[in-house]
């Protein structure tokens, strides 16, 4: 196959606002190393990590909720995920779908042509388990919001599905990280489960998979995507911040709170756990800095787990859950490469439900 050898790409070129991302049409394309691929990619997903990061917001300096804008002050030592440095310019984007076009040396040619997703966490192959030692795709290294990216084989999943690139492309990193919290949790069928930010695309996804594992799912939106959040399958939804969360749940006992938002609210979440309930949490969208009262914690015999590098088989078991229709894509829009700063505009905002998608 006769490839071009530039390509478009979006790329941020430093932390600070959505003028840092700039549209290329001559960037060079990449061509797959030892043990990698590369993906003619057919959709990326928009992800709260791809805001944060530019912004810098994952740097400890940094104590607001997220806004997508930049920062007076960011630490360049840890502005990602994982508390690393990131170097630009850099190419961000994680959630691929696409096909591979070609191959590098040790990957079988066989599979030129596959219909992928990618696995974005990028672990040491000879010690998988270990956290201390991964990095993340469009973060640590290139990622998707270009025509083409590389990643290594042992990440990328074999899909077969009647869905669409971008319908595909909501699934690695919001499905990924629900999926992640709720193992973390040990949801089971006999949880009821508080969902905050229900409408987003982790949130929407933590519905859909607790349902999966046949809990109970409470969710909180705003008004407006009631009628959305009830289609992904919450048994219940309420207004995003009850003044009273007790007396809107009634009856329920909430024995789990999967929350991505914290912020101010985050103190009434905790109070209604129920006597040995956990708390999990991979976000913080309304602010990282909460009122913590210990006396609660320890009281009500209560587990706390934070949830950020999910397990190795999780994107393999997400592949099963699609195949089998077990669990669907939540779209909101699509948009072109070229309109990715509307995109992730509308993606701050958050007046839509599910998962935005940029194709190139």
């Amino acid at each position: 196959m006769n490839l071009p050898e530039k390509m478009r790409a979006m790329v941020t070129m430093g932390h600070g606002g959505l003028e840092q991302m700039q549209l290329h049409a001559d960037w060079p394309r990449p061509s797959p190393k030892a043990g990698e691929v590369l993906i003619r990619v057919g959709a990326c997903g928009l992800n709260n990590t791809d805001v944060n990061t530019r912004s810098g917001w994952y740097s400890k300096a940094v104590t607001d909720a997220t806004t997508g804008d930049a920062f007076d002050t960011v630490s360049e030592d840890d502005p990602t995920w994982g508390g690393n440095p990131i170097t630009f310019p850099r190419i961000q984007g994680a959630d691929v779908c696409g096909h591979i076009v070609a191959v590098g040396d040790g990957v079988d040619p066989v599979r030129i042509g596959e219909r992928v997703i990618t696995d974005n966490w990028l672990r040491d192959e000879s010690d998988p388990d270990n956290k201390d030692k991964t990095g993340y795709f469009g973060s640590e290294c290139d990622g998707g919001f270009a025509e083409y990216t590389v990643i290594r084989a042992s990440n990328t999943v074999a899909v077969q599905s009647d869905l669409s690139d971008a319908e595909l492309a909501t699934f690695s990193c919001s499905y990924s990280t629900a999926e992640g919290m709720l193992t973390r949790a040990k949801v089971t069928d006999k949880d009821t489960v508080l969902v905050p930010g229900a409408s987003g695309g982790v949130g929407g996804a933590v519905v859909q998979l607790a349902k999966r594992r046949g809990a109970r799912v409470i969710a909180l939106a705003s008004e407006a995507k009631h009628g959305d959040v009830a289609a992904l399958g919450a048994d219940m939804v309420l207004p995003r911040g009850p003044d009273d969360l007790r007396a809107a749940l009634g009856k329920e006992k909430i024995t789990v709170v999967a929350d991505v938002v914290g912020g101010p609210y985050w103190p009434n979440l905790i109070d209604i756990l129920e006597r040995g309930g956990r708390y999990t949490c991979s976000g913080a969208i309304a602010g990282p800095m909460v009122e913590f009262d210990l006396r609660t914690f320890y009281l009500r015999d209560l587990t706390f787990t934070g949830s950020t590098v999910i397990d190795p088989e999780v994107m393999a078991n997400l592949v099963r859950y699609i195949e089998a229709g077990d669990i669907r894509p939540a779209l909101a829009a699509t948009y072109p490469l070229e309109d990715l700063r509307e995109a992730q505009a509308t993606f701050i905002a958050k007046k839509h439900t599910g998962n935005i998608v940029v194709t190139p």
